[in-house]
């Protein structure tokens, strides 16, 4: 079968949930027995978000194989249950790179490189290659249409359907339905205003997809059609859900495939969602409850740890359990104490984060968590802070830090090691002074792990693969001692370290690498899925 493509984009306003509408999307093909690829275009001129804050652009996302990219790629390895690569999501930056660096070697022959064709074919290789070996190939287009950084795409996804034909490229538009409260109605004309200008690109929408936070109307949905003309079975309600995992099966409820699979020329199939359908009910329906102390210092932006708090979800869908999630200020620690915020809790998760600000109150916890028998998990800093606070108050290495918060420390526990083999095997070398794109031990790496561990129970295996993002390593010269004290090395990659653990503690984790990227709603994560059952038998005595 040739491969097919459905391309998503947006109107009126950005953040309506495409990513969310294209998993779902995917979601219902997989289990309809197709092969389904994803890809996320990016207008924005960055090569990629790793530098970006992640108040400007919520989480990054880290690939098995390295890549930093939007948090919509956590979506989609999350509800299609895949691993994803580079190849999944550009943007505009990395176009135009690519595009200069072939025209410096000489490549376009002497020509005068222009935005049509050269732009447009450098997107539309990307595209194509994004698709090899795949049925359908979901493309989401990041942004709003109107955005000027968004017009060479739009105009490749035109030339695409020349290209390959109208049976085999299917053109899905999502948009807000606003309610005016005033006069107590839906409106349609941001919709109909946007259609007009995709169609003024040169891009018929097949299907529509409207936001709303209000049940739409029939009579609603046929003046949608009529006036952006497409077919009464292709306007599609995509409502607020209580949990996103429900988006495919209100999807379903609706016969979307139906206009798709006529779309696309899909012939006959049957759609298995049976197990999917009985995780949800798990969320919106659990049996009991769990309570984590999330302890964190982006908590004015739930999005910065998005794969995190979905990881959580499926771990608590899996145990037939609500995770409720208690946020906790680190910096509210320094100045308040831990008990006061910790004391009502079943289990403390320290997660990543960069620079100095509210270490301390992370620290904080982590000894309440060490001292009061709390099941723990620390996740990449986390594990850090919890080897400095164990050198500080067990070792009684009052000046244990790391060389991010102090470069001068005297005792160096987590340091910045020079050079290192990254997950594509080249020896990268790193200084204080090394631009900060790209020069972190990012993607999958090979963990050793020690039997008889907590991390050996959870995973079941003397072998791990996890993701990784960060600059800074715990120092080995204080492996001994720590060990010597109760902190047992129990993970670890070509003599990093990886996890640690805490003696005569029910449950006390800490790791290096981020297991929430590999977490899915089908296949909760091994480390935090024994997190939250640690969690849960605490919660029980």
């Amino acid at each position: 079968m040739e491969t097919k493509f459905i391309f998503i984009t947006g109107g009126v306003l950005s953040s309506l949930g495409k990513g969310i509408t294209a998993a779902s999307i995917g979601t219902l093909l997989k289990a309809s027995g197709f092969s389904v690829g994803i890809l996320k275009l990016d207008p924005y001129i960055n090569v990629d978000p790793g530098t970006m804050s992640p108040l400007e652009h919520g989480e990054v996302f880290v690939t098995k194989d390295g890549a930093e990219t939007d948090l919509d790629l956590g979506h989609y390895e999350r509800f299609l249950n895949t691993s994803l690569t580079k190849d999944n999501n550009f943007t505009t930056g990395k176009i135009y790179l690519s595009v200069l660096e072939k025209e410096r070697r000489g490549e376009y022959l002497g020509k005068t490189i222009q935005v049509v064709p050269h732009i447009v074919n450098e997107i539309k290789e990307r595209i194509y290659n994004a698709g090899k070996g795949k049925d359908i190939l979901i493309v989401e287009l990041g942004g709003t249409v109107g955005d000027i950084e968004g017009l060479p795409f739009l105009e490749t996804i035109r030339q695409i359907k020349h290209e390959k034909g109208s049976a085999n490229v299917m053109n899905i538009h999502v948009t807000l339905l606003p309610y005016i409260k005033a006069a107590g109605e839906l409106k349609t004309k941001p919709t109909q205003h946007s259609v007009q200008e995709l169609r003024r690109i040169g891009i018929t929408p097949n299907m529509i997809i409207l936001r709303s936070e209000h049940p739409i109307p029939r009579e609603i949905k046929e003046k949608v059609a009529l006036s952006c003309d497409v077919d009464k079975e292709s306007v599609i309600e995509a409502r607020d859900a209580a949990t996103i995992y429900r988006v495919p099966l209100n999807f379903l409820s609706q016969d979307i495939l139906k206009p798709i699979a006529k779309q696309l020329e899909l012939g006959d199939f049957k759609t298995d969602i049976g197990e999917w359908s009985d995780l949800v009910n798990k969320i919106l329906h659990p049996s009991d409850s769990v309570r984590i102390a999330f302890v964190g210092k982006y908590l004015d932006l739930k999005e910065s740890y998005k794969s995190l708090t979905e990881a959580l979800i499926h771990a608590g869908a899996n145990l037939d359990l609500k995770v409720d999630i208690k946020w906790v200020d680190s910096e509210e620690i320094e100045e308040d104490g831990a008990k006061k915020f910790l004391e009502d809790v079943d289990g403390i998760l320290v997660a990543g984060g960069f620079g100095k600000r509210g270490v301390e109150g992370k620290i904080e916890a982590i000894r309440y968590a060490r001292e009061n028998k709390v099941p723990f998990l620390g996740i990449c800093l986390g594990m850090q802070l919890s080897i400095i606070e164990y050198a500080r108050n067990v070792l009684g290495l009052k000046e244990a830090n790391s060389v991010e918060f102090d470069p001068n420390t005297k005792e160096p526990l987590i340091y910045l090691i020079d050079s290192f083999i990254d997950a594509n095997g080249q020896r990268q070398i790193r200084t204080t002074s090394s631009p900060l794109g790209g020069t972190m031990r990012l993607g999958e790496y090979k963990c050793n792990v020690k039997e008889g561990s907590n991390l050996y129970k959870a995973y079941n295996s003397k072998i791990i693969y996890e993701r990784h993002r960060h600059r800074y390593e715990a120092n080995p010269k204080y492996k001994e001692a720590l060990e010597k004290a109760g902190m047992i090395v129990t993970g670890e990659s070509d003599g990093l370290i990886e996890a640690v653990e805490v003696k005569n503690h029910p449950w006390f984790v800490g790791v290096q690498f981020h297991p929430e990227f590999t977490s899915r709603l089908q296949k909760p994560n091994e480390i935090i899925l024994a997190f939250v059952k640690a969690a849960k038998e605490l919660s029980k005595k």
